[in-house]
């Protein structure tokens, strides 16, 4: 076994209720499944019996780093698995920021919290030991960016630390909650931050004092300049350059940009909040994760006056990507750059998923014009493009003033099914999906997938090759078979725990060669094998929940709005997701 198999696989074990912790090598772990999503995968089974409350002391919280881990560009993210509440499945969710490296350089390659503190605490955990320290004064705190600012000024390891903190939203217990990292990255899919205010956990603070020998150093070097040089290349240039914001006129271009809650596929304001105009007009910097020479991270700076004194001003920086523009813009008719950037700062200071926050918000925008709801339920005026109205409205879903919010804060599944207006509420397996508009391909892997991100599968990308090449749609089984495959390949890159904007540079053989440096034999063969057991050991864990694609709710109007690929027909999606769960009954029964 390899030296660096023996220097990744310590997992920490904290234990909330009795404020225990304990350290254990797992190399027969990270032996076998790497690091990353497959050790956390493989913890998951032994931690989490069947049928437990996902809001309950039973459910744990899962980080894992990989073996590439600090060592090669763009290893920069720390996988969380947990049970979601959105759901009540095996749900993952990955950040980048310090979190990885932070992580890895305490000494760990994973770490398992699990119960349910009986009053609030943050965690600092550094190499040779945790502090349960109280956090009576933050709980209530509502700001996770405040919250960080706090911990900032009295835990040790500045320029090094990472700090992981909730916001109202998961003190709230919101189901679609985030946990902030530093200061512009998330745990945003799934409903991590309604599992920490669970637990009672407010934060983590992780301090990373170790260093480590490589096992060759000549071949690691040689290794490390190819891949450093084809991380700063053309097919990274995009994220540095616009960053994922160019997506904007792109699919709005083809007719895929989801609109006032998916039902059209161009937005009239699109120009004013493309990545193009953000770059002009408001960007300030650009930010990297640790390890990572592409700088994806673009940070708009706005300059508001106070409210109560005349020529002072305050200067706000804020992170914009694509999915929240879809989500907060878009999707909610919003073109006003300003209240934009607004709205996404208003996210992240309560905690709240972007993505699902802006779905929600869409659903509720065309129940209040259908009248399903009405003021007395909503509030404030709900109407598309009105920001303002929307920022009182994010404020209220946290505050939770009456019923509807209550049931808001629970999704769009949850919603709908009490008020209305299923057919319009875009929710995939009960999570408000990412922003692509670009055929079925892409609405199947939702269906199916596990953070219901963009880049689970890729699959819209797969629709926009039909769509460029004029290509008919494969057969559903077919269909089915391509985004296990492009996804099985996805687990081998988040078991290293590398940034899924490198899946550009880490091919098949260079990964084998960069874990040969490190002294493990991983032929490219033996690596697609080990993805597709990986991404099968998942779905085994849904389907034992009870898990069926072919049950699932499908939006009507996923059926009624046009795609680049034309409109969706509802039985080839079914016929799909039937595929897709004969397929694994068939694994199962093997």
């Amino acid at each position: 076994m390899s030296e660096w198999v023996k220097t990744l696989s310590k997992v920490l074990y904290i234990d909330l209720a009795r404020k225990r912790y304990w350290v254990e090598s797992r190399e027969d772990l990270f032996g076998r499944w790497l690091g990353g999503i497959g050790v956390a995968t493989q913890l998951y089974m032994e931690e989490v019996p069947k049928g437990v409350d996902p809001l309950g002391p039973e459910n744990v919280i899962i980080f894992a780093v990989g073996p590439f881990t600090g060592i090669f560009p763009m290893a920069s993210k720390t996988i969380a698995v947990f049970k979601s509440p959105l759901n009540g499945y095996f749900a993952e969710s990955h950040a980048g920021g310090r979190s990885a490296l932070a992580i890895r350089f305490a000494g760990y390659g994973a770490m398992v919290i699990r119960n349910v503190s009986e009053r609030p605490v943050y965690l600092v955990i550094e190499p040779d030991r945790v502090r349960f320290r109280d956090a009576s004064a933050l709980w209530g705190v509502r700001s996770a960016e405040t919250v960080g600012r706090i911990l900032r000024g009295v835990t040790p390891g500045a320029g090094t630390r990472s700090i992981f903190r909730i916001g109202g939203a998961g003190e709230k217990l919101v189901r679609y909650s985030m946990v902030m990292v530093e200061t512009f990255r998330h745990f945003g899919r799934m409903g991590l931050g309604a599992v920490f205010g669970s637990k009672k956990l407010k934060a983590i603070v992780v301090v990373p004092r170790k260093n480590y020998r490589f096992p060759d150093m000549k071949r690691y070097r040689e290794v490390y300049q190819r891949i450093f040089e084809l991380a700063r290349g053309p097919k990274t240039k995009k994220y540095h350059d616009l960053g994922t914001a160019e997506n904007v006129l792109v699919l709005n271009t083809i007719g895929a940009l989801p609109t006032k809650n998916f039902s059209l596929g161009r937005f009239d304001g699109a120009e004013e909040i493309s990545g193009e105009a953000l770059v002009e007009n408001v960007l300030a910097r650009r930010v990297a994760c640790s390890a990572c020479p592409v700088a994806c991270i673009h940070l708009a700076a706005i300059r508001e006056e106070y409210e109560d004194e005349k020529f002072m001003y305050k200067t706000e920086f804020i992170s914009y990507d694509y999915e929240p523009i879809y989500a907060l813009g878009t999707n909610l008719g919003v073109k006003d750059r300003f209240g934009l950037l607004k709205l996404l700062k208003a996210v992240e200071d309560l905690g709240l998923d972007a993505i699902s926050t802006g779905v929600v918000l869409g659903w509720a925008t065309e129940a209040f014009e259908r009248g399903l709801i009405s003021r007395s339920e909503t509030l404030v005026d709900l109407r598309w493009g009105d920001w303002r109205n929307y920022m009182k409205a994010l404020e209220n879903i946290v505050k939770q003033p009456n019923e509807f919010y209550k049931t808001l804060a629970m999704g769009v599944e949850e919603a709908a099914r009490k008020y209305g207006g299923e057919d319009f509420a875009m929710a995939f397996n009960k999570v408000e999906p990412a922003g692509y508009l670009t055929g079925p391909l892409y609405f199947i892997s939702l269906a199916i997938g596990f953070r219901h991100s963009h880049l689970d599968a890729g699959a819209y990308s797969l629709d926009q090759k039909l769509f460029s090449s004029g290509e008919k749609l494969p057969e559903p089984q077919e269909a089915v078979q391509k985004i296990i495959e492009e996804e099985s390949w996805r687990q081998v890159l988040i078991s290293l725990a590398l940034c899924l904007f490198a899946r550009g540079v880490y091919d098949e053989e260079l990964v084998s060669e960069a874990l040969r440096s490190l002294g493990y034999e991983y032929s490219p063969e033996d690596l697609k094998k080990l993805g597709r057991e990986i991404y099968f050991e998942k779905q085994r864990l849904k389907s034992e929940e009870g898990f069926r694609a072919s049950r699932l709710r499908i939006p009507e109007r996923i059926t009624e709005t046009r795609t680049p690929l034309g409109k969706i027909s509802r039985e080839y999606v079914e016929r799909a997701l039937k595929e897709f769960d004969n397929l694994i009954k068939d694994r199962r029964e093997a």
